[in-house]
Order: C-alpha cells, then sequence, then structure tokens
C-alpha cells in the first residue's frame, strides 16, 4: 500500500508492506531504556516522563516505540529499605512490584494509550543484576503475569543464573532461554524476546532457536573503555563478526545509544551528565548501529533532550537504512587501523555504503564499484545531509574528519 501526505510545508508519500504471520521483529526494535540514565534510581514517575518526552520531542513519530523499564522494579532481596524490600511474590507466586511501581497495570496502560508499547526486564536466576528479585522457578507465573500488566517485550539478562546453573556451554545457556522463550510462544500476546547474556556461548547462532527476536553479543557497552577510539567503536567490532545470523525477526544487539545526556556506570550514582563524544562520534555511533541493522535504543535521559541529539537520533534516512525490510547486517569490506568501509544490500536495490575514519587525522576515504560488486553509473546520497552529491560510474572517493563518516545510499540511475 502506499501512504500519501500533504499539508502547506509540501507533500510525500511512502510505500508499505503489510506481513501477517508468526514472526514479530521484522525490522530492529526502537525505542527508549531507562539503565544508563537511572540506574537503580527508576521510578514509574520517571518512565511515565519518558513515554510523554517521546512524543513530545517527536521521536515516536520516527519509530522509537518502546519505552523500557530495566532493572530495579521488583522487590529488592536482602534490604531494609521500605519503599523496595517486603515479600517478593503474593501468596499466588506473583511477582510484587516494589513501591516505586505502584501500579504496573495502570502504566502500560497509559504508554499504550500513546501509540508507544512497553518493555520489563528480569533474570532467569534468583536475582537480578542489582539485586532484585529474579525469576528462577517462578518462569511461568512471571511470563503470565508480564502479560497480565500488558507489557510488549522481555529483556531476560543472565546475571545469577550462574549460580544455580554453572554450565556456560551453549547447551546450558540455552535452556533457561529456551524456557522463557517456549512460555512467551504461549501467551495470548505478542511479546518481544530481547536475550542478554553477552554474547556467551555463541548466542548468535541459537538465539532464534529458543524464540529470540534480538541477543547481545558483547558486554555492556557502558562499561567498555576505549583507547585511541571510544568503547562503541570495539562493541561495534566485535557485533561486525556475527552479520550472517541477522535477519528479520532475529537480529544482533550492541547495546544502547549512549548520547545526550547520560550516566555513567562506573559511578551510577552520580546525576547524568552531556556525552563526552565529539559530534562526529556520534554521527558515526548512528551509522554503525544503523549499518549493522541494531536495535535503536536511546539511553540518554528523555527530560534532557537537546537539538543535537535529536538531530542525530531522528534522520529519517539513516533510520531507513536501520530499518530496511531485506533485513541485512551490513559486511565488511575493508578494514585497517585507519578506516572502515561497510557494505549494506537495501530492499529496493540500492546499497548503503559507509565510510569511517578510525585514525586521528583527516584522511581522503574511497571505494570502487568493483569493491561494492557493483556496475554501472550510480546516484551517491549523502544521507547525513539528505541531499545528492553526484552521479558516480566506477568509484567514489570523499575526505572525512578524524572518528567521522560519510554514511551514502548508492541508488543506480535510471
Amino acid at each position: 500500500m502506499t501512504i500519501r501526505a500533504a499539508n502547506s510545508a509540501g507533500s510525500m508519500e511512502r510505500s508499505f508492506t503489510i506481513v501477517a504471520g508468526d514472526t514479530i521483529g521484522l525490522t530492529p526494535q526502537m525505542g527508549w531504556n531507562d539503565w544508563y540514565s537511572y540506574y537503580s534510581r527508576i521510578t514509574q514517575a520517571d518512565v511515565h516522563s519518558a513515554a510523554d518526552a517521546l512524543v513530545s520531542s517527536g521521536m515516536a513519530d520516527y519509530d522509537y516505540q518502546f519505552v523500557d523499564i530495566d532493572d530495579a522494579w521488583a522487590r529488592r532481596l536482602k534490604t531494609t529499605d521500605p519503599q523496595l524490600g517486603g515479600n517478593t511474590r503474593d501468596a499466588e507466586g506473583n511477582i510484587r512490584p516494589n513501591d516505586r511501581f505502584p501500579n504496573m497495570a495502570a502504566l502500560t496502560s497509559y504508554i499504550h494509550s500513546l501509540g508507544l508499547k512497553a518493555g520489563i526486564y528480569t533474570s532467569p536466576g534468583p536475582s537480578t543484576c542489582a539485586g532484585f528479585e529474579g525469576s528462577y522457578q517462578h518462569e511461568a507465573d512471571d511470563a503470565r503475569e508480564f502479560a497480565r500488566w500488558g507489557f510488549d517485550l522481555l529483556k531476560y539478562d543472565y546475571c545469577s543464573y550462574r549460580s544455580v546453573s554453572p554450565d556456560l556451554s551453549p547447551a546450558g545457556l540455552k535452556k533457561p532461554y529456551g524456557m522463557m522463550g517456549d512460555l512467551l510462544k504461549g501467551l495470548d500476546r505478542d511479546v518481544i524476546y530481547n536475550l542478554c547474556e553477552y554474547g556467551k556461548g555463541d548466542v548468535w547462532q541459537w538465539g532464534e532457536q529458543v524464540s529470540g527476536n534480538s541477543w547481545r553479543t558483547t558486554g555492556d557497552l557502558g562499561v567498555e573503555k576505549g583507547d585511541t577510539l571510544p568503547g562503541f567503536y570495539h562493541v561495534a567490532f566485535a557485533n561486525m563478526a556475527h552479520a550472517e545470523y541477522a535477519h528479520s525477526g532475529a537480529w544482533n544487539d550492541p547495546d544502547y545509544i549512549l548520547i545526550g545526556t547520560v550516566g555513567d556506570a562506573r559511578h551510577s550514582n552520580a546525576p547524568a551528565h552531556q556525552t563526552n563524544l565529539s559530534a562526529e562520534e556520534q554521527y558515526s555511533y548512528m551509522s554503525l548501529w544503523s549499518m549493522m541493522a541494531a536495535p535503536l535504543f536511546f539511553a540518554g535521559e528523555m527530560t534532557h533532550l537537546d537539538t543535537f541529539t535529536l538531530n542525530v537520533l531522528c534522520n529519517s534516512e539513516v533510520i531507513d537504512i536501520d530499518q530496511d525490510s531485506l533485513g541485512q547486517q551490513a559486511r565488511v569490506l575493508r578494514q585497517t587501523g585507519d578506516e572502515l568501509v561497510l557494505k549494506k544490500k537495501l530492499d529496493d536495490g540500492a546499497t548503503a555504503v559507509a565510510l569511517f575514519n578510525l585514525s586521528g587525522s583527516v584522511r581522503d576515504i574511497g571505494v570502487s564499484w568493483q569493491d561494492l560488486a557493483l556496475a554501472g553509473t550510480f546516484v551517491t546520497r549523502d544521507v547525513w545531509r539528505q541531499q545528492d552529491v553526484g552521479h558516480e560510474a566506477s568509484s567514489c572517493s570523499t575526505t572525512v574528519a578524524p572518528h567521522s563518516v560519510m554514511l551514502m545510499r548508492l541508488t543506480p540511475a535510471k
């Protein structure tokens, strides 16, 4: 189908394909997650405000639709804090939120009223990473309760499961994720299933087998240390190696987008602050995630959004590359210590190409049609600037600033 819209500012049309069936998550999920801004301090009011901001900022118009509650919503184990402690479950075995989340069903209902979706978090172990009640031996209870509350996504974080099962083989790791995956499939509700076990046991090889829609391929990005490059590059380098396992409904997940006003995992009680990444590094960050068909979850404070952060997050042509229905993750065409070239086929016959300058000085970076296995003349479009920059018949090259990127869409010339 084609949707056309027009107003005093102009007109636009887009073609859409409606797909019905059992497979969900046909494109990478997009939304917001609270962890790297709020850590264990998150409250229902914070989530409510973030949902409002997704709409008022315009991010929801670009398909940032999941409002994802991470750790610290349940009752905390081994605490004397009356707001967080107390019985972790009721007499029927249903998990109890702590007093910061007085009404989960009302919260998800409000999120849905905005046209958004709600995500929640737990662990297959006895406790979560932050020491709150996990799902161990209550997996069916929790799956039913999450659905009853109205959640649309579950992040299942390995955390303390090793204390009850030290088996880190692929079979040992698959067991708890397969159990929850079967339970989610049996619900009368579609729930996106995000596996978070930090790339252990080659999860990209079996994540889809346990009904996963996405799976973390590395450790937490928030604690990843950089050298001459910020940590997100190193997470991307690891994630890029598993491109063959990504496709519609099943995605490699390199963690969240940490730009704007964000916290610090090494000092989680400190207030959030403006990112230390340069403007060029933020463009490269978003370009890498989009080329890798990664889930796009912003993890900064929604109530402290600035114009530049929205500019990075809400470029429709960049998002189109991430959300492309062909479902391919970019392949590495060339990687050295100074530059990285990625190539991604798109569903309309175009090719996305990203030229990354990894060095600390300005570089001329180019790529030939032979390198790209292309032939003919192509319209070269600068995706970040949303403008055509030439018709090329054999190659293209450009000058790229340090830690910056040239993200291009090459479309066969008519």
